[in-house]
């Protein structure tokens, strides 16, 4: 059951003394040998709490410090792209890791004002400076940790294909900031925040300039401005606050920004689900406020601190992740005839299935990848994936030509392609997807979580598939049971079971003692039910 509070304006007993978190972040010092304490790349990076010894400055300096090693051994000697978003932490953090960098020689590109620059900017400026281009590579880091809670801080590492460092990468990095912390930091050479703006090596650019004159090249941005469109957008707060009102008037389009506050308590959110201050623009408790001034747009859309996720608010409510990116799918493989003729959809294992049918019908290519966005980057970078979509509001897509745009998760881009779905079709996203529905049929889909300890945890993501003996879910015979991708082969950290007309997944989480259930039905709700039922089952014997 959602918290009492969920979907209002958060009290101030629920906000994060900001102060206390900063200052946490340099007088706490983790300890090497206490686990929850040490270096840990998830899907994106690493996040943590400066309160709770996982997010302080030694773990910045360790991982500024690895990073700037390991693309030196890697042969990477162009500038690096340094971006922060809104979170408390990040400007603490971003000013640690540009002292180490600058310090161990690594050419920094920031922003021209100083200003935060969001995931989805740092991968194209990463692009742009390295397709097509002899010099040295260029790569970049994201001070981020998403859209998790305001007193949570994070760091990732874009190398230079533009997206998410690979799991080898990440490993190193991972391996030798550790090594770092149980020596201690206190010897990395770092350059004074005084001479920092200043040295030679800092160059200021103007990157969300050179995003924003791009954005046409990716978004019929002329057919939006003649529509006449009205468009809201909420940036929660986030690093693209400044980017929207840029866009407006670069391409004329009638857009308003309806929060343009930057708070780091975020203390204007709507509490989610869980009675949490969390930036998810995926959650109808977190984006309450706009959904609340829907009738006033055509299109509205929000985006999380670092603007890499999207939530598309059409037909008077939040439209469900899975929904949007099945109806932006259908559009784009009808009105992108640039675009190669067997550009695949590409998804993750527990995206919706909608895609795997809109793919079908178009007689695309269909990729299921792993969770996490860095499974897709090679597929955009050679124009072979057309639009890669995770079940989390994430998405990229080609340009219009069909050359790569970003390799990470660009929202930016996510909410304009629903106002151009709306002026070119004459129809809203939500609309779109009823058509698909009544095409398709009508997928229901839920997440849930469940127990385990840290040995069953182990026990699922290693799991094989021969553990699977029964041979039907829910009532249909089983077709598929995969604990390796379709596309690729690599190991989904979990187990995926498959009918006709349902799925489930099954992964652990890295952080909690639960796994987290994804089922789906195109037969309704008590089908997807009996799904979650039979799944607990299922996994719970793989544990005996």
């Amino acid at each position: 059951m959602p918290d009492p509070l969920a979907g209002t304006p958060a009290p101030r007993d629920r906000l994060e003394h900001v102060p206390r978190l900063v200052a946490a972040y340099y007088d706490l010092t983790p300890e090497p040998d206490v686990a929850s304490h040490k270096v840990a790349f998830g899907t994106s990076g690493h996040r943590g709490r400066s309160l709770e010894h996982s997010f302080n400055e030694a773990h910045v300096i360790a991982i500024a410090t690895a990073i700037a090693e390991i693309r030196s051994e890697e042969g990477v000697a162009g500038p690096l792209v340094l971006g922060a978003d809104t979170h408390a932490l990040s400007e603490p953090a971003f000013r640690t890791a540009i002292s180490v960098f600058l310090a161990a020689g690594v050419p920094v590109l920031v922003d021209a004002d100083l200003g935060f620059v969001p995931t989805p900017v740092v991968s194209h400026a990463i692009l742009t400076r390295n397709v097509d281009r002899a010099g040295p590579a260029c790569d970049g880091v994201v001070i981020t940790p998403s859209h998790n809670p305001p007193g949570d801080g994070g760091i990732k590492y874009n190398p230079p294909h533009g997206g998410p460092a690979g799991s080898d990468l990440t490993r190193r990095i991972e391996r030798r900031a550790n090594a770092l912390l149980s020596s201690g930091v206190s010897e990395v050479a770092r350059v004074s925040m005084r001479d920092a703006f200043d040295h030679p090596l800092c160059t200021r650019v103007d990157l969300a300039g050179a995003y924003i004159d791009d954005l046409q090249n990716v978004i019929d941005m002329d057919a939006v401005a003649h529509a006449g469109l009205k468009l809201g957008v909420d940036p929660m707060g986030g690093a693209a606050v400044s980017m929207w009102p840029r866009i407006a008037e670069r391409y004329g389009v009638d857009l308003t920004v309806v929060n343009p506050i930057i708070d780091p308590a975020f203390s204007f959110m709507r509490l989610d689900h869980d009675g949490k201050v969390r930036m998810d623009c995926s959650s109808p408790y977190a984006m309450a406020g706009l959904v609340d001034l829907a009738d006033r747009f055509d299109v509205a859309f929000g985006n999380d601190p670092d603007v890499d996720r999207h939530g598309i608010v059409a037909g008077g409510g939040l439209m469900n992740p899975n929904h949007y990116l099945a109806a932006a799918a259908e559009y784009l493989l009808t009105q992108r005839p640039d675009w190669r003729h067997d550009a695949a959809l590409a998804k993750t294992v527990v995206t919706t299935r909608m895609l795997d049918r809109i793919a079908t019908a178009h007689q695309r290519p269909l990729r299921e990848v792993p969770v996490g966005f860095k499974w897709f980057v090679d597929g955009l970078l050679d124009g072979s994936t057309g639009f890669a979509a995770e079940e989390s509001a994430g998405a990229s897509l080609l340009r219009r030509d069909g050359t790569v745009w970003t390799t990470d998760k660009d929202g930016i881009a996510l909410a304009l392609l629903a106002a151009e779905m709306t002026a070119v079709t004459g129809t809203n996203p939500a609309e779109a997807y009823r058509s698909l529905e009544a095409q398709h049929g009508a997928p229901v889909y839920r997440r849930t979580d469940a127990p385990a300890d840290a040995q069953q945890r182990a026990a699922l993501a290693n799991l094989d598939a021969s553990a699977v003996t029964t041979r039907e879910l829910a009532g249909e015979a089983i077709e598929h049971v995969l604990t390796h991708a379709p596309d690729g082969g690599a190991p989904l950290g979990g187990l995926k079971v498959a009918t006709a007309n349902g799925w489930f997944a099954a992964r652990p989480s890295g952080t909690e003692p639960i796994y987290k259930i994804y089922a789906e039905s195109f037969l309704g709700e008590a089908h997807v039910d009996r799904l979650l039922d039979e799944a607990r089952a299922l996994v719970a014997a793989t544990f005996a």
